[in-house]
């Protein structure tokens, strides 16, 4: 099955194999559509340059896509990507951050991206350092302290499990997250490699036979 490109150019629209967030909209014709099929990353047409564009090609914030899907007209095209960094030129995850309208109450915001503000705030941390910041003690004390802090943390998560206090167990697996994204960024880990690995794990099929036969498929 092919898209309909007898009338133009196709709308594309693009998301987040792993936190299902719309990253952007853009527009296809048959050429763009057969390079990211070649490559396994998104081309597309731009209608203000009149010219094929490699998403990424020039910021490398490439988009490695998972699956491709077309609507029941063949004339729409879904495509699921893990991004290399932020969607739009701004240098925001997605181009949809004008919000116009939310219902009073309701929250539409995506949990994954907690996460990742986290790990944007202490790579800022990492990057300019601030007066009287735990988080630029724990890089200035080095990879030893954040080590013995993420094994405390996890310590402390097995506690509060075993004394059966859900509240507790929030807390400490909150502390043990943000002392492993303190770890990540010391050791120069994204985030994205993380997911990435995450979606390997979920999409791969069958038993592992991979060169680190420890890791089990879920």
């Amino acid at each position: 099955m092919n898209p309909d490109f007898s009338k133009g150019l196709l709308p594309a629209i693009v998301m987040d194999a792993n936190t299902k967030e719309v990253l952007m909209l853009a527009y296809m014709n048959e050429e763009s559509y057969q390079k990211t099929l070649e490559t396994k990353q998104t081309w597309f047409y731009s209608r203000s340059r009149k010219t094929l564009w490699h998403k990424g090609a020039t910021s490398g914030n490439t988009q490695q896509v998972v699956s491709i899907s077309l609507d029941c007209d063949q004339d729409s095209i879904l495509i699921y990507v893990n991004p290399n960094g932020p969607a739009c030129h701004t240098g925001e995850t997605s181009c949809f951050f004008n919000q116009v309208y939310q219902q009073k109450g309701k929250s539409v915001k995506n949990d994954w991206n907690v996460m990742e503000e986290m790990m944007t705030e202490i790579q800022e941390r990492k990057e300019h350092p601030i007066e009287n910041s735990y988080t630029n003690y724990l890089f200035t004390k080095g990879i030893d302290k954040i080590s013995k802090k993420v094994i405390e943390e996890a310590g402390e998560v097995v506690l509060a499990a075993k004394n059966q206090d859900p509240e507790e167990v929030v807390l400490e697996v909150s502390d043990l997250i943000y002392h492993t994204f303190v770890l990540m960024s010391e050791q120069n880990v994204s985030l994205n490699q993380v997911k990435n690995e995450l979606a390997r794990r979920t999409l791969k099929k069958g038993n592992s036979k991979g060169d680190r036969p420890e890791i089990k498929e879920w």
